[in-house]
């Protein structure tokens, strides 16, 4: 991907491997409402909104072209193949990821054996115990059967572990040689298609089941995603670019993002439920939407824009912060327990204007909409609150111990 500046007057210069670009904190809280929006689609909305917000699930291409990005910026220039710095990288990572989801997971699947809930939860095994197993170690994400199990949306976390891990020897290889760039994505889209050709013939619970699986479900069919966040931070660090006045690659990436969901809305579904299962709408999600994101990106890190403004605010910094808790809870069993709070209050309204004969207030309220926005507020005043008193505390507490340090 090639990215060219325009020739606008330039400010101060701001490219370091450990700079903060609070717009792209802010564009992590746009991501998860988008798969919020997408989950709480509604089938009485009018078609072109329930149709749109169907596809709303580029929320995660969002995530995984800023992990690319992030975790490049951060780990490339000082990334080594040894112990000690391995230790601390997977240390930060386990830091940053894992004491929410595995208090998620545990809660849900605690509460699964105390009163029971959804059987999605257990997937399609007797075996409790074995798929807690699973949850526990991002290892529910490679069977096609099980990948919704526990904490459902928990299965992106599974291809973002599998670029976790990967991460320092690419980046090793990619300083050994830059055009290892192009080739590593393709080894990896190989080896996933070597995987499905061999394992879609076993039944072990959809494990590579088939390619819509391998391209939508796994990091081995969405491993362009990352390398094009990778290719994003390789020029940023490069180029040592200033702050620029018109929001052209802003502009350019909105209009990019808008063309590829369009794409993904237009699409002839014939039986599918989303555009992103058609096999254009897989080539439009893994490939064209990443790199409208990318130009984004470079848009919200170099120019000044009231996008990059509104992005970088006091309040979009709180929510981007959050955002990892809110798309952990917004659907599970602290989304089912806001769900039914919200869905009381507002039949207890409604309930209300009819009793004192105010019939034409509802007439008036859409109360599916009044319903996700009760939910949309309070699942993000409870991340907030899960932010600020268990997953920040955590995560330097973990940072700052001496967790998988050598002992001497």
């Amino acid at each position: 991907m090639a990215l060219f500046l325009p020739t606008p007057k330039r400010t101060a210069s701001l490219m370091k491997a450990n700079s903060y670009f609070p717009a792209l904190t802010g564009v992590r809280s746009i991501a998860a409402f988008f798969v919020f929006f997408h989950h709480y689609n509604q089938l009485d909305f009018s078609f072109p909104i329930q149709r749109t917000l169907n596809e709303f699930h580029v929320g995660v291409t969002l995530f995984f072209v800023l992990s690319g990005f992030l975790i490049c910026m951060r780990y490339y220039e000082n990334s080594e193949i040894t112990s000690s710095w391995f230790r601390k990288y997977i240390k930060n990572r386990i830091a940053r990821i894992y004491p929410m989801y595995l208090f998620l997971t545990l809660l849900t699947f605690l509460l699964f054996f105390l009163v029971g809930g959804e059987a999605s939860v257990m997937g399609a095994t007797q075996s409790p115990i074995l798929i807690l197993f699973l949850n526990i170690f991002f290892i529910r994400g490679f069977f096609d059967d099980l990948k919704f199990t526990g904490v459902g949306q928990g299965w992106t976390l599974t291809v973002e572990e599998c670029f976790y891990l990967l991460a320092p020897i690419i980046f090793i290889g990619i300083k050994k040689n830059k055009k290892n760039l192009i080739y590593y994505p393709l080894m990896l889209l190989m080896f996933g298609i070597t995987m499905v050709l061999v394992f879609s013939n076993f039944s072990i619970f959809g494990f590579f089941k088939n390619f819509q699986f391998l391209f939508i479900y796994t990091f081995f069919g969405r491993c362009i995603e990352f390398f094009i966040g990778m290719k994003l931070a390789l020029i940023v660090l490069e180029r040592n670019d200033k702050l620029v006045a018109r929001p052209v690659f802003t502009t350019m990436g909105l209009l990019g993002m808008a063309l590829a969901v369009s794409i993904l809305v237009f699409l002839p579904l014939n039986g599918r439920e989303f555009g992103l299962y058609h096999p254009f709408g897989i080539f439009t999600n893994n490939i064209i939407l990443p790199i409208a994101v990318a130009i984004l990106y470079y848009g919200l890190i170099i120019e000044k824009s009231w996008l990059q403004k509104f992005l970088s605010s006091t309040t979009m910094q709180l929510l981007g912060k959050s955002s990892y808790i809110f798309y952990l809870i917004h659907i599970g069993v602290i989304a089912n327990f806001i769900k039914n709070v919200s869905r009381a209050f507002i039949d207890q309204q409604f309930n209300w204007f009819d009793n004192h004969e105010l019939e034409w207030v509802p007439e008036k309220l859409n109360d599916s909409v009044l319903y996700i926005i009760l939910v949309f507020v309070l699942l993000n005043l409870v991340s907030i609150v899960l932010y600020k008193l268990m997953e920040e505390p955590l995560n330097l507490a973990i940072r700052k111990s001496g967790f998988l340090e050598k002992k001497n």
